[in-house]
């Protein structure tokens, strides 16, 4: 069984930064791909970042050169760096972690003010 907890989000302003992590623990390959995914209302769930455990990153265009997504193997942790945020960035931001199976976490919001 693998958890993912979440932790950051929460309400900024436009241009604003805001930092999320996501820690997993259970039984998983260490190759896993890590990532964040999010959700707004009315809208179907879409990739933000992913990233393996090499520590090759893929970005939505949406957040390229504004959100920087890393890795800690060690702790088994990756870390959502967002920067200049934008009101279209309001979304539930959801940790996931995918190997053989898919695994989500509960999500956190991200409100961002315009």
């Amino acid at each position: 069984q693998v958890q993912l907890v979440e932790s950051g989000g929460g309400l900024v302003q436009a241009g604003g930064s805001l930092s999320l992590s996501c820690a997993a623990s259970g039984s998983f390959s260490r190759f896993s791909i890590m990532g964040w995914y999010r959700q707004a209302p009315g809208k179907q769930r879409e990739l933000v970042a992913t990233i393996t455990s090499g520590g090759s990153t893929n970005y939505a265009d949406s957040v390229k050169g504004r959100f920087t997504l890393s890795r800690d193997n060690a702790k088994n942790t990756v870390y959502l760096q967002m920067n200049s945020l934008k009101p279209e960035d309001t979304a539930k931001y959801y940790c996931n972690l995918r190997e053989i199976l898919t695994f989500w976490g509960r999500g956190t919001q991200v409100t961002v003010s315009s």
